[in-house]
């Protein structure tokens, strides 16, 4: 491993830094068991499912000039296997697993051997019996598969340093800027993702070239000029309006999110103030207007996209896996640039209640949208099948289109980079695991220990084991819903508000300090302007939303016809909650699915309705569930 300080992705040059993969090691909770299932089943079986399908072995068809006939994937499955590629670069960078690294080196002399000479690398396109290089600049996505191997490259420069993966990258980002630099094709992607892995990859390795031509791609969207394709129009490409002029994210999430992401890596690399108020901009509108309560983005499915302000139907919810995992990218890098706690705070919602949601509890199954209201029980997927369609109720080994279990894999296996943030003596913890942190602040080292089992209980001990003789700062984000947070340091406790709770004790061996996060039940109420759930109330847990599943009713109550008696609260339960609940029958009626106001509909008495975490959903089998709940 090249160093503990390697981050992800790199971080801007002065301000804070996220932390490096060495720098918080796991021990269990939350977050530390996902990480390891990750680690013991989900990277082996994203491999083994592209192996078994032939999209690893397209690479090879390429080397061999034998790239007539039926291709397998879609047009852009090359970018799993630069997923997975980075994953298993992080995966070993932060743990040294022998596998990691011998399954990496495999796959990059694979992917080397299909490079052509000039640097250009796409298995679909630009060989005999395909079509030629970048004709279908709209659906083709080979610029997008090039930016998923240049993210690649970054993980393996961070961890090892310089290795043929670096190489191979680098020959295809300059075939990319000979192509399409300032004297060449005046063309964008349809799917960003060149951008930020341009920009990623020009600051690893402080080249300017790269982040100019992440630049270019950036200032050319808006123009309307990719080839339209039919029901979709220029926003799904995020080519309806110039970056710097849009108010709020429309149009394909993913897509979106990604060019957010790369247009605020290019605004810190060039100092360009303008481009990342932009982007602050589209946030703020897009979070408070246009995200679920669990943090998942894209409400509609024909275009995997956003609605308009307030449409978020929780039964149509889409909140694609990887529009969880690309808004956190982009807030992570918000956070970075601005210090402001609100971009820690979607993301630990997006972590616990998106991203935590995809996987099966054996890291071998996964949800690819993530509803919030399934009306019906769905049909069991064999675990031998590809589904065919992104939604459905259960979670599946794999799918047609299966972008989201590779970007899962590479963002478990690089979770705790997000856990905190360094600049200079200050240092902010900002997502809660159980683990052991060692930082070097002022040439010394600071070591904590991290004792939590968080979120099931709200409490977090810090341990100083070890300090530096000059003095830090430490920082713990209070979440915005965590009012009543107390904080204990130096034998004195005091109440704290959301935002930053400052230590101001002296960091020294053997201090202590407890943040203690008020985790009991609370209902959520929606804006009134969101039509979808108007009369409804939901329940959160700490920062788990909650659900009730059909598999959990009492006898007599069906989903469908549940409402939640406001006048009692949610008492806690397990790591869930119970609230007082009736239920109608519905309507005996060949009519229509109405009744009259003065015919009362007979209720079945109220009883206590038991409610797990979202993120479980699913978990004892298919089922109907719902997170906005009707009141009585």
């Amino acid at each position: 491993m090249l160093d503990d300080t390697a981050t992800v992705p790199v971080d801007p040059p002065g301000g804070p830094r996220g932390l490096g993969l060495g720098e918080f090691r796991l021990d269990g909770g939350f977050w530390g068991g996902l990480q390891d299932t990750n680690t013991a089943a989900t990277l082996r079986h994203c491999l083994d499912w592209m192996e078994r399908l032939g999209w690893i072995a397209n690479f090879d068809r390429v080397a061999r000039s034998d790239t007539g006939g039926e291709r397998p994937g879609w047009q852009f499955s090359d970018s799993e296997i630069y997923k997975l590629m980075e994953a298993l670069a992080w995966e070993h960078g932060r743990t040294g697993e022998a596998w990691a690294d011998e399954a990496l080196t495999a796959l990059t002399e694979r992917v080397a051997a299909a490079q052509d000479d000039d640097g250009y690398l796409n298995t679909c396109y630009g060989h005999a019996g395909q079509a030629d290089r970048y004709t279908d600049l709209s659906s083709g996505h080979e610029l997008y598969c090039t930016g998923h191997l240049l993210q690649a490259a970054v993980a393996r420069l961070r961890t090892v340093g310089e290795d043929k993966l670096v190489e191979v990258a680098r020959r295809a980002a300059d075939e990319v800027c000979r192509t399409f630099g300032p004297d060449g094709r005046d063309g964008i992607c349809g799917h960003p993702e060149i951008e930020v892995g341009l920009a990623e990859f020009g600051r690893a390795l402080r080249e300017p070239r790269y982040t100019e031509q992440a630049r270019l791609f950036i200032e050319r969207r808006g123009r309307g000029t990719l080839r339209p394709v039919t029901l979709l129009d220029a926003s799904y490409f995020q080519d309806d309006i110039p970056v710097r002029e849009a108010d709020a994210w429309r149009g394909h999430a993913v897509r979106a999110l990604y060019l957010a992401a790369g247009a605020v890596d290019v605004a810190v690399d060039t100092r360009d103030t303008g481009l990342l108020d932009a982007v602050a901009r589209q946030w703020g509108s897009s979070v408070e207007r246009r995200t679920y309560l669990t943090g998942g983005m894209g409400s509609r499915h024909q275009d995997e996209g956003f609605g308009e302000d307030w449409e978020l139907p929780p039964d149509r919810a889409y909140c694609e896996t990887c529009a969880g995992i690309a808004s956190n990218m982009v807030s992570w890098r918000l956070y970075l640039a601005t210090g402001d706690v609100k971009y820690a705070d979607l993301m630990e919602r997006t972590f616990y209640n998106v991203i935590a949601a995809s996987p099966s509890e054996d890291g071998k199954a996964f949800f690819y949208a993530n509803p919030l209201h399934q009306r019906s029980a769905a049909a069991a997927m064999r675990p031998d099948d590809v589904n065919p369609r992104a939604e459905g109720g259960v979670r599946a080994p794999w799918f047609d289109v299966s972008c989201c279990p590779t970007n899962l894999a590479r963002t478990l296996a690089s979770w705790q980079a997000y856990a905190a943030s360094v600049d200079g003596d200050q240092v902010t913890l900002l997502q809660y695991a159980n683990g052991d942190m060692r930082i070097a602040v002022g040439g010394a080292a600071l070591a904590l220990r991290i004792t939590t089992a968080y979120p099931k209980t709200g409490a977090i001990r810090i341990e100083v084991l070890a300090a530096p003789p000059g003095p830090v700062e430490l920082r713990l984000r209070v979440p915005n819903w965590a009012e009543g947070a107390t904080l204990t340091a130096d034998s004195t406790t005091a109440a704290v508000e959301p935002g930053w709770a400052i230590v101001h004790a002296p960091l020294r061996p053997g201090a202590t300090v407890v943040l203690d996060l008020p985790v009991a039940p609370r209902f959520t109420w929606p804006d009134d302007r969101i039509d979808a759930v108007r009369g409804c109330v939901a329940v959160e847990r700490g920062p788990l939303v909650l659900c009730v599943e059909s598999i959990d009713l009492p006898e007599g109550h069906v989903i469908e016809s549940l409402r939640v008696d406001p006048a009692h609260p949610p008492r806690l339960e397990a790591d869930g909650a119970v609230v007082r609940a009736s239920s109608g029958p519905g309507l005996a009626t060949s009519g229509l699915p109405y009744r009259s106001a003065m015919r009362p509909r007979a209720v079945v008495p109220e009883t206590d309705l038991r409610l797990i975490p979202y993120h479980r959903w699913a978990g004892r089998g298919s089922t109907a569930m719902r997170v906005f709940l009707p009141v009585a």
